[in-house]
């Protein structure tokens, strides 16, 4: 009997298996598999995949991927974006399917991130969610609206005569070690509580350096709005190459939410010589200063997608504050014109001012903002236009005075006064000023009220200001936020005020009038 049983077991067992085989249709998948014909620096030539398309990415073993950069008819130029040195000739390369892409969306608040989304912070990974192409078209331009709403930056001089408005594109430049990222960081952490999503994008920088960044970020309350996207000076030449447009990727996500986004490139400098390595390395035919000729085209398509939308299509806003470095105070150079003519303005900062001592080192005869005055809140315009023409004027009063030439009361006044208004337009790096505090210190600055402070008491005088505008009344603090010009009435509420707070600075002297 026992027999029986394991027979009829093992006869069911059989058809099953039988009946299975039968309905089986076996489903074939065509894989392109190619192989890595020689391998470089940052770049592999692959043979064996004829299907492949332009900036396809491609898989090779040990989880690393690369980007069809040159696709021919016999051979593939890949940009690697992981440990190339793991790699050798010979290994397999297969097709993936898609183009380069990055996580988006609210769960990288606060996170440190490389451009293909690997988290570099320690936190763990990310949560599933949205990814976009690294590589998209920038909004057409009957989806744009004009640049209306100023993005303050709490910096004193680039608010009052270079303003920035949402969806602005201005560039930084100046010679290393001048404070350009200082101002970034500075304009990042003014959008405390502004209701604005800030990301940025270290391209190449020293670790230490990045390092530092991020730490001010934390301490300072800022890294919960922001998107962090690093690439080390180690890194590979093709993770700098996308770091830019990954980032831009991130903040076009909240963009098209309606929300307004903040992009900082920290620098494009380095992402032009990486971009430059790359092309050599596929042989590509190299132009001015080495560079291939299309290197102006790659930051036009990025620096496009910076935009303000119109309000149907939600009316959020990307402002881009891309960084370059100069050498020897050259903006003349081949990178620096091709962002200054793709760009809306820039903020040059001049060694000359630095090694004085006049932080920020902003040179506002060499800075321009093409479109953030349209934008400026009517209480800077009230006091902007007389503070840079006064400011021009003492720049050159000042050159001549050098000379030892005599000169006349009104022009030691002009002189006295333009050494004001440097003395006022310093800042401490990390401390930016609310509206009205800058207000009121522009609008006594002009009024002439600091010229009768010794000049060595200036930062005390402006410390004065700053208590005293804090008890400014709310509604004229509201009115400085409309188109409304300055009335008379709060002009003359704020002049007395600051009159108050400067009143125990004036020397009795000078304050009755006497030399």
């Amino acid at each position: 009997m026992p027999v029986e049983r394991l027979q009829d077991v093992l006869e069911k067992t059989f058809v099953g298996i039988g009946q299975a085989r039968q309905a089986f249709v076996p489903q074939l998948q065509p894989r392109e598999v190619g192989h890595i014909a020689s391998i470089a620096a940052g770049i592999a030539k692959v043979s064996g995949l004829p299907g492949i398309g332009f900036e396809e990415v491609l898989k090779f073993p040990g989880g690393i991927e690369g980007i069809a950069f040159n696709v021919d008819a016999d051979e593939i130029g890949v940009v690697l974006l992981g440990n190339y040195w793991k790699l050798q000739a010979g290994d397999p390369a297969e097709r993936g399917g898609h183009v380069v892409d990055v996580p988006v969306g609210e769960r990288l608040l606060g996170r440190v991130i490389d451009p293909t989304g690997r988290p570099l912070d320690g936190l763990g990974p990310l949560s599933a969610g949205k990814r976009l192409p690294v590589e998209r078209p920038a909004a057409h331009i009957m989806d744009r609206a004009p640049v209306t709403v100023p993005l303050q930056t709490g910096i004193k001089v680039i608010d009052a005569l270079i303003p920035v408005g949402r969806g602005q594109r201005e560039l930084i430049l100046g010679d290393r070690q001048t404070g350009k990222t200082a101002i970034a960081l500075d304009t990042i952490l003014n959008q405390r509580d502004k209701n604005v999503i800030c990301v940025y994008c270290a391209i190449g920088q020293r670790a230490s350096g990045v390092a530092k960044v991020i730490a001010t970020l934390r301490d300072k309350g800022a890294l919960a709005y922001t998107v962090v996207v690093v690439t080390e000076g180690n890194d590979p030449p093709g993770l700098a190459y996308i770091a830019p447009y990954a980032a831009t990727s991130i903040a076009e996500h909240f963009m098209e939410q309606g929300r307004d986004v903040l992009v900082v490139y920290d620098d494009l400098t380095h992402h032009a010589r990486a971009y430059r390595e790359l092309s050599l390395l596929l042989r590509r035919p190299p132009g001015r200063e080495a560079f291939p000729g299309d290197i102006f085209y790659i930051h036009s398509r990025l620096l496009e997608r910076a935009t303000h939308l119109r309000p149907e299509l939600g009316g959020g806003s990307l402002t881009a504050l891309p960084i370059i470095e100069t050498e020897a105070q050259d903006i003349s150079a081949y990178i620096p014109t091709n962002l200054i003519s793709i760009t809306d303005g820039q903020i040059y900062l001049s060694p000359n001012l630095f090694e004085l001592g006049v932080l920020p080192a902003v040179d506002v005869g060499k800075s321009v903002s093409r479109v953030g005055g349209k934008a400026q809140l009517a209480a800077y315009r009230a006091v902007a236009g007389d503070l840079k023409l006064a400011y021009a004027q003492f720049e050159e009063l000042e050159t001549f005075s050098r000379f030892g030439a005599r000169l006349d009361e009104a022009t030691r006044q002009l002189i006295e006064h333009g050494r004001r208004i440097r003395a006022c337009l310093k800042q401490h790096e990390f401390s930016p000023l609310p509206m009205p505090v800058q207000i009121t210190v522009l609008l006594a600055l002009t009024a002439g009220l600091f010229d009768q402070v010794p000049l060595a008491r200036m930062a005390e005088a402006e410390q004065a200001v700053w208590a005293a505008a804090a008890n400014m009344p709310a509604d004229v603090v509201e009115r400085f936020s409309t188109a409304d010009k300055l009335s008379d009435v709060d002009r003359a509420q704020i002049i007395e005020l600051a009159t108050q707070a400067l009143a125990g600075l004036v020397p009795p002297a000078r304050a009755k009038g006497e030399p």
